[in-house]
């Protein structure tokens, strides 16, 4: 679709203008077709967003997993306790060791496999960061084991397949789609790529690799922000803070995505779609938040604002 081809078709050749550093023009940038374009990807995020397992609107449950067992079921006295309507009061108990969990399922539990074998016998479990998740059904409920980068912790992430807010869920408002916030950036690689540790907002920390830096312009002077990929990462991830945060937008920050740069070293970065964490819209997220580094000193005013539903 047009929408996914938004940022890449605005990766045109860039334009040096003349100046002692040869920094490339702004790209040239058609705003009938960027506000076309921006509208399909506002619709596909709002599709994602409610589409499990990874839409956070249908996440209903969010539980760290320790070592050892942990039971879970209906009963409201078991450290996992799901809706009465789609679990028993024991459906089954999770064992973790080390970094391994497994699947011990009740007698006669209504537990199945995402393409509906019933599970009858002990099961390990593969992690959402792995090749192979497992995903488990019980009622209308979906879960799987939740993983993020450079952590050891574990969580057991479940949703809703028939969450009411899948059919009336909107996204938050955005700020007016601007050609002015189409960017041309630089990167600048690191000699490897470091770690970057960074909070969330469990209280924890998560790790990335940072292969380096974007330089962009804007009013007056450069600015930078560290990103983010992993091996099979297709473009950068960038997590973000500016002074707009104080007011119209969330609190800890945004994120963008940006396509990787071509052979010189230049890519574009369109902060009209700066998008909301997972977090402004539900309580059971591990969102990680920008680092300091990333805190720019400068007002973005495009992107999404804040949820004024709230999670």
């Amino acid at each position: 679709m047009r929408f996914a081809q938004g940022v890449a078709s605005i990766l045109v050749t860039f334009v040096l203008v003349g100046c002692e550093d040869d920094w490339p023009a702004p790209p040239a940038v058609d705003p009938v077709r960027l506000a076309d374009e921006h509208a399909e990807w506002r619709e596909y995020r709002r599709g994602r967003l409610v589409e499990p397992p990874g839409g956070a609107v249908v996440w209903v449950g969010l539980w760290g997993l320790p070592q050892g067992e942990t039971p879970f079921g209906s009963d409201p006295e078991l450290p996992i306790s799901l809706s009465a309507d789609d679990a028993p009061a024991l459906a089954g108990t999770l064992s973790r060791d080390g970094r391994v969990v497994t699947l011990e399922p009740a007698p006669g539990a209504p537990l199945t496999l995402e393409d509906g074998t019933p599970i009858t016998e002990r099961l390990e479990l593969g992690d959402d960061r792995s090749d192979a998740a497992t995903t488990l059904r019980i009622g209308s409920l979906g879960m799987r084991v939740h993983a993020e980068p450079g952590t050891d912790r574990l969580w057991l992430r479940v949703w809703d397949e028939e969450h009411p807010r899948r059919e009336t869920f909107q996204l938050p408002e955005s700020f007016p789609v601007d050609p002015e916030w189409v960017l041309a950036a630089r990167f600048d690689p690191y000699p490897e790529a470091r770690p970057l540790r960074v909070p969330d907002v469990t209280g924890g920390v998560v790790e990335y690799q940072a292969p380096g830096e974007l330089v962009f312009r804007k009013e007056g002077r450069e600015h930078r922000l560290i990103v983010t990929a992993g091996e099979t990462s297709t473009r950068f991830f960038v997590m973000l803070w500016d002074s707009t945060a104080t007011t119209e937008t969330y609190q800890g920050g945004r994120y963008i995505q940006v396509e990787f740069p071509n052979e010189e070293g230049w890519t574009t970065l369109d902060f009209n779609r700066t998008y909301n964490a997972p977090c402004v819209f539900t309580e059971y997220s591990v969102c990680a938040l920008p680092p300091r580094e990333n805190w720019l000193e400068l007002a973005v005013t495009a992107g999404e604002k804040r949820s004024a539903e709230g999670p």
